[in-house]
C-alpha cells in the first residue's frame, strides 16, 4: 500500500468496517487527525461517538479509503465494491506503522497455537533487559493503541494472526517468529494452503525469523526465503540454532563464536515443564536476543513469567486428580499438545470446530484419553472420530438445558460437565479442559467457558456442592 495514503487523514472520508475492539480503536485514531469516519458493522446497531451505517446503506464511492478490521474475507460485498470502485483499502496494523516513532521497533510473530504465552514472555524479557516493551496486536491492546500510548515503548511485540496477515502491507519488523503450523480458521481461508499462505507472508517483513524446525510445515515453508533463519527445537542445536542440551535451553545463533554456546536457563526453570512450553520458550528467547538481551536477562525473565490464564492452568489437585483449564487451546493442534502432556486424560471438549478436522487429533491422543465429555456444537465431529479410531474410549455427552443462555449466571452446564468427570475420574488422572473447538456457540469467549470451568470445579469438587 502506498504509504501517501497515510500522510495526509485531514479531511479523508474513510469507512471503518468492523465495530469491535479493532476497528474503534483505528476510527478514534483517524479522527483524532481530522479524518471524517463513518463505521460499519454487520452485526452492531449503534455505537457510541460514531456515525454508524447499516451495511445496506453504505455506498462506498462516498469514500476515499476503507479501514478493514480483521476477519473481513476479500469475497465479503463491501471489500469486492471497494476494488470495483478502485477505493483503497488499508488496515489498523499498517495505520500504526505510518504513524508510529521512527525510533520504535517491531517484533512480530505468529503461528497456530502458543501465540500469546510467546508474545507475553518475549515482551517481558525485553523489559527485564531494562527497555520498555509491550505484547499487543491480537492480544490485550491493539497496535494502533499501544503506538499512540503515552509511555512511548521502544518495543512492540505483535501477535499476528492469520486474518491480519491477509491484509498487513507496509509494516517492517527487527524480527519475526512463526511457531507452527495446523489447521484452523480453514472455513475463512478456504483450505489450509491458503491459511497457511497468510502466516508465511510474515518472512516477507523482515531480515530474521526464528523458526520451529520441529514443524514440518514451517521448514518446507521457509525454505527458499532468502532472510537469516535462526531454528529452534527441543534437540540439541546445531551451529546457528537455540535447542535443549541435555537440562539446559542453549543459544549456538546470538554468540559471539557458533562453536561454543551460551545458556539461556534450566529446563526446570521454565514453567510449567512441558514440550510446547518449553518450545515457546526458546522462540521467545531468540527474539530477545534480536533485540539485544542478554542471556543473564533472558534467564531471569523465564523464571519470573507465567503465563496468562486458560492456558494449562492448574485448578485444583485432590485426591490424586489434577483438573486442568486450557480453554485457550481452541483448535486440534493445542488440544494435543496439551493433552499429550498427561497420561491418563478425561477430556473435555467440543464447541465450534471452525472446519477443522479432528481424525489427526484422535489418531494422536487415543492411548492417553480415557474418557471424553463432550459438548457443544461439533461435539459430533470429534465423537464419531473416537467411535472409529478409538472405540475403547468412553464417550459422555453432555447437553445445555432447555433455559441455558450464553452469558447468563447459571453455570449448570459446566457443573454438569464436571459432575460427569468427578464421578468418573480415578486417581492419576488428569480432567482437562481443552475443547479443540471455538467456544461462541455456548459462550461468551474461551474466557468465559474457562472461567465457567474453574467455578464449576470450585464448587462442584472443592466444596463438593
Amino acid at each position: 500500500m502506498p504509504q501517501n495514503l497515510y500522510v495526509e487523514l485531514s479531511d479523508k472520508r474513510i469507512l471503518v468496517a468492523g465495530a469491535g475492539v479493532t476497528g474503534v480503536a483505528a476510527a478514534r485514531a483517524l479522527l483524532k487527525r481530522g479524518a471524517q469516519v463513518k463505521v460499519t458493522d454487520e452485526k452492531v446497531r449503534e455505537l457510541e461517538g460514531f456515525d454508524l451505517l447499516a451495511l445496506s446503506d453504505v455506498e462506498i464511492s462516498e469514500f476515499d479509503l476503507l479501514l478493514l478490521s480483521p476477519g473481513w474475507r476479500e469475497d465479503h460485498p463491501l471489500v469486492i465494491s471497494a476494488r470495483k470502485k478502485d477505493v483503497p483499502i488499508i488496515n489498523e496494523i499498517d495505520l500504526a506503522w505510518s504513524l508510529k516513532s521512527p525510533t520504535q521497533k517491531w517484533i512480530g510473530l505468529t503461528g497456530t497455537n502458543g501465540k500469546t504465552s510467546t508474545v507475553e514472555l518475549t515482551a517481558h524479557m525485553i523489559r527485564t533487559g531494562g527497555v520498555s516493551a509491550l505484547a499487543c496486536g491480537n492480544v490485550g491492546t491493539t497496535v494502533i493503541e499501544a503506538v499512540e500510548s503515552p509511555e512511548k515503548y521502544e518495543f512492540l511485540v505483535l501477535e499476528l494472526s492469520s486474518f491480519q496477515l491477509h491484509w498487513l502491507e507496509d509494516a517492517h519488523f527487527v524480527s519475526v517468529a512463526i511457531l507452527n503450523i495446523a489447521e484452523d480458521h480453514v472455513d475463512w481461508h478456504g483450505s489450509l494452503d491458503a491459511y497457511a499462505a497468510d502466516k508465511f507472508s510474515l518472512l516477507e517483513k523482515s531480515n530474521t525469523a526464528i523458526l520451529n524446525a520441529e514443524d514440518g510445515r514451517v521448514v518446507t515453508h521457509s525454505a527458499h526465503w532468502q532472510g537469516r533463519k535462526v531454528f529452534f527445537s527441543l534437540d540439541t542445536p546445531a551451529p546457528g540454532e537455540i535447542g535443549i542440551v541435555e537440562e539446559l535451553l542453549v543459544d549456538r545463533a546470538f554468540v559471539a563464536d557458533a562453536q561454543e554456546a551460551a545458556m539461556f536457563c534450566e529446563l526446570a526453570e521454565v514453567l510449567p515443564t512441558v514440550p510446547h512450553n518449553v518450545s515457546n520458550a526458546l522462540a521467545a528467547a531468540g527474539l530477545a536476543r534480536t533485540a539485544g538481551i542478554d542471556h543473564e536477562k533472558i534467564r531471569a525473565a523465564i523464571t519470573t513469567f507465567r503465563p496468562g490464564r486458560h492456558r494449562i492452568e492448574t485448578v485444583l489437585e485432590r485426591d490424586r486428580i489434577t483438573w486442568i483449564n486450557d480453554s485457550k487451546a481452541t483448535n486440534p493442534h493445542a488440544a494435543a499438545a496439551s493433552i499429550m502432556s498427561a497420561l491418563s486424560v478425561i477430556w473435555v471438549a467440543g464447541g465450534l470446530a471452525k472446519g477443522a478436522a479432528m481424525g489427526d487429533l484422535i489418531e494422536r491422543v487415543k492411548s492417553r484419553v480415557r474418557i471424553a465429555i463432550l459438548i457443544g456444537a461439533d461435539r459430533e465431529l470429534i465423537a464419531a472420530k473416537l467411535r472409529s479410531h478409538a472405540p475403547q474410549i468412553e464417550i459422555i455427552m453432555i447437553d445445555a438445558s432447555a433455559n441455558y443462555q450464553i452469558g447468563a449466571t447459571d453455570n449448570s452446564l459446566m457443573e454438569s460437565v464436571v459432575r460427569s468427570a468427578r464421578d468418573k475420574a480415578l486417581p492419576g488422572d488428569t480432567v482437562l479442559l481443552a475443547p479443540a473447538c471455538a467456544s461462541m456457540d455456548q459462550f461468551l469467549s474461551y474466557a468465559d467457558r474457562g472461567d465457567r470451568f474453574t467455578q464449576a470445579v470450585k464448587k462442584v469438587v472443592e466444596n463438593g456442592n
